[in-house]
């Protein structure tokens, strides 16, 4: 790219903070020559007439906070992509990004552009290594121990497969997981166990103390929303008091569903009732009739599951 830029007399500007990062240690390791003349700051890209102008950027695979794909929705701050522009996207979409890289392309037809990518013309080289390649690695390295990483778990046991045909012991081939603990001697290989990996969440000033339980009833939440239901007993004879109120939140409009409301109310009391024919006080089983008899009921005339939060009080 910088090479075919010279050559049609334009300067060249980096977008995109890993870009940057990888032009900065391509230079300093001899692998990249750019002449100083044709390296431009960013910032200096409205000097220059477009048809000057190269720019290598970040975002091939449709990332939403990449430079280009703030390029294409008109988010960037010091690149604006106007009818004429010429888009190469030198890339192959990763499996799950398809939608992500199509919305890009799109964006950027809409503003004009001329976008060639790999569907049109060959653009881009697998940055992978082909079979015959891993089988060439296999084949100077004499591994004892393998472990394939990267890529799916197909992709895992493929290469595993591809090690075993090499020569490599089928014992001494592991196929890990993100955490997989593997202890390695001279002579022997093995898994000892597994730690936690994968995402960190920060949410507010917590790092980290947002687990899977929470996230699973946030999304609870979010899809079918919360009903709260409050009932008064009383504590010496266990009797309903007061009760039961229905609080709903983003479920249904109260004041729009009165028959609705009603109808639970009366689903709740019958639960309340089943309770002390049978002669049940500890609270946690009351607790799951009202949640069970309530689900069911809320399920057949909604086809909708909300979080039931069941709250006792005892005067």
């Amino acid at each position: 790219m910088v090479n075919a830029s010279i050559q049609s007399g334009r300067k060249v500007a980096i977008s995109g903070r890993s870009m940057v990062n990888v032009i900065n240690v391509a230079t300093e390791l001899g692998y990249l020559d750019i002449p100083e003349n044709v390296l431009l700051d960013i910032d200096h890209i409205d000097k220059y007439p477009a048809n000057r102008i190269t720019i290598i950027t970040t975002g091939s695979q449709g990332e939403a906070m990449s430079a280009l794909t703030r390029m294409a929705s008109s988010d960037h701050r010091k690149v604006d992509i106007v009818p004429g522009d010429t888009v190469i996207i030198s890339a192959t979409p990763i499996p799950g990004n398809e939608k992500l890289v199509s919305r890009v392309i799109n964006q950027l037809f809409k503003k004009g552009a001329d976008v060639i990518y790999e569907a049109l013309a060959d653009v881009h080289v697998s940055g992978h290594a082909y079979q015959e390649e891993l089988k060439l690695l296999q084949a100077l390295i004499k591994p004892k121990f393998f472990v394939p990483v990267h890529g799916e778990y197909r992709h895992l046991i493929q290469h595993a497969q591809i090690a075993e045909k090499m020569g490599v012991a089928k014992e001494n081939i592991f196929i890990a997981d993100n955490g997989t603990v593997m202890e390695f001697t001279k002579d022997t290989g093995k898994i000892t166990g597994t730690v936690m990996a994968g995402r960190v969440l920060v949410d507010g000033l917590g790092v980290g103390d947002v687990g899977n339980i929470v996230l699973r009833d946030r999304k609870h939440l979010s899809q079918d929303g919360l009903i709260v239901v409050v009932v008064t007993l009383s504590k010496e004879s266990g009797l309903v008091v007061a009760g039961p109120d229905i609080i709903s939140r983003g479920f249904v409009y109260v004041r729009e569903s009165e028959d609705l409301m009603e109808q639970a109310r009366s689903v709740i009391k019958e639960a309340l009732v089943s309770c002390e024919e049978k002669k049940i006080t500890e609270w946690g089983t009351i607790k799951t009739y009202i949640k069970d008899n309530l689900k069911e009921y809320i399920y057949q005339k909604t086809k909708r599951n909300p979080m039931i939060l069941p709250i006792i009080m005892e005067i």
